[in-house]
């Protein structure tokens, strides 16, 4: 799209009714430096075009697979509209997608995020797409595109909503599927950063954040000491990305499933990679537990079930690996900066997870 179409296409009648295209151009010419952070080699296009195009280097891959995932941020997003803060959200975005892709061995090759927002503020989107651009850097990904939609009359203007999708590739030969567990495999939990993008309608209901703006930036600015944080600071803490740290464990270790646990917790995503006839056997005492899930469960009186069965717990990757390599996946992971922890075992059964 040229400079001299971006200055003549402007309508008084449409910017009358709530849409100002013209904003539109302005976020694009803030995000471009943004953009530019995540260009990796295959990047054909910029943005700006009708698609956006990726030549992938496919050498030395006799079959390869695409492998998509898309997500959104869910309601973390009024976390970050009470703080006025929206330059991390966007690493949820992206952590939410390239962690689901991840767990078969894909490598995430693009990405594109979808805004939907009551109004345009051109130095606000180009803050969401800065925090997305930082989670395609941190995923080794490339930030090829996306939408950025005025909605006016169908949400306030100050709101927003934040989706996006990527496609990844992994030779077939090394898709990481469950279809090798076996009992005796060893679980290994990946330690997350938080409550990651999950369970958000649960913790404001916990903590009261509703309809009351001015109660809600109260109760998010409460400090805690056992958070060593305000609340608010604490639940915006970015999605941990596990991409580059779980393949490098994958070239270490003998990896056989992969689980990201994300909505419904331990008992809904950990049975998603096991296969029939398995199960898994995890020792709670073994789960570092974060402040944040104590204080939400002591402030909720919330049954520890449901704790499990809503959030991570401290657990943002469930990695089921042959006996004889976990030591060297823990090491792997360790290595590239991340903590991780041994949680349980195969076993035969046909519950999908067990936690004792």
């Amino acid at each position: 799209m040229s400079e001299e179409k971006n200055l003549t296409s402007y309508s008084d009648s449409y910017k009358a009714a709530g849409v100002d295209v013209t904003a539109g151009y302005e976020s694009v010419e803030l995000m471009k430096k943004h953009v530019k952070r995540t260009v990796i080699p295959g990047v054909v296009s910029g943005i700006g075009g009708f698609g956006g195009l990726f030549a992938p280097d496919l050498t030395g891959m006799e079959e390869p697979v695409l492998v998509s995932g898309t997500d959104g941020v869910g309601t973390k997003l009024k976390i970050a509209m009470l703080l006025n803060k929206h330059d991390t959200i966007g690493i949820d975005a992206v952590a939410m997608c390239v962690n689901d892709v991840v767990c078969c061995g894909a490598k995430p090759l693009f990405f594109l995020d979808y805004i939907a927002c009551g109004k345009n503020y051109p130095e606000k989107i180009a803050a969401i797409v800065a925090g997305v651009a930082e989670g395609c850097v941190q995923s080794g990904c490339a930030l090829i595109g996306g939408e950025t939609a005025e909605h006016p009359g169908m949400m306030p203007a100050d709101d927003y909503d934040l989706a996006g999708f990527t496609v990844g590739v992994v030779d077939k030969k090394k898709i990481v599927d469950g279809s090798r567990l076996q009992a005796g495999d060893v679980l290994i939990g990946v330690r997350s950063s938080g409550v990651h993008s999950n369970g958000f309608s649960l913790v404001r209901k916990v903590f009261g954040i509703g309809e009351d703006d001015g109660k809600n930036k109260e109760i998010v600015n409460t400090y805690y000491d056992e958070l060593g944080a305000t609340l608010g600071e604490a639940l915006l803490t970015p999605t941990r990305i596990y991409v580059k740290p779980l393949l490098a464990a994958m070239e270490k270790a003998d990896i056989k499933a992969v689980s990201h646990i994300t909505g419904g917790g331990f008992y809904e995503n950990i049975p998603r990679m096991m296969k029939e006839g398995l199960t898994a056997k995890v020792e709670k005492a073994k789960v570092p537990v974060l402040p944040i899930f104590e204080l939400i469960q002591k402030t909720g009186n919330i049954p520890e079930r449901d704790m499990y069965n809503t959030f991570n717990m401290g657990v943002g990757l469930c990695v089921a690996v042959s006996k004889d390599t976990a030591q060297a996946a823990v090491e792997a992971f360790q290595a590239a900066g991340e903590e991780a922890v041994l949680l349980g075992e195969v076993v035969e059964g046909s519950e999908g997870v067990v936690l004792w």
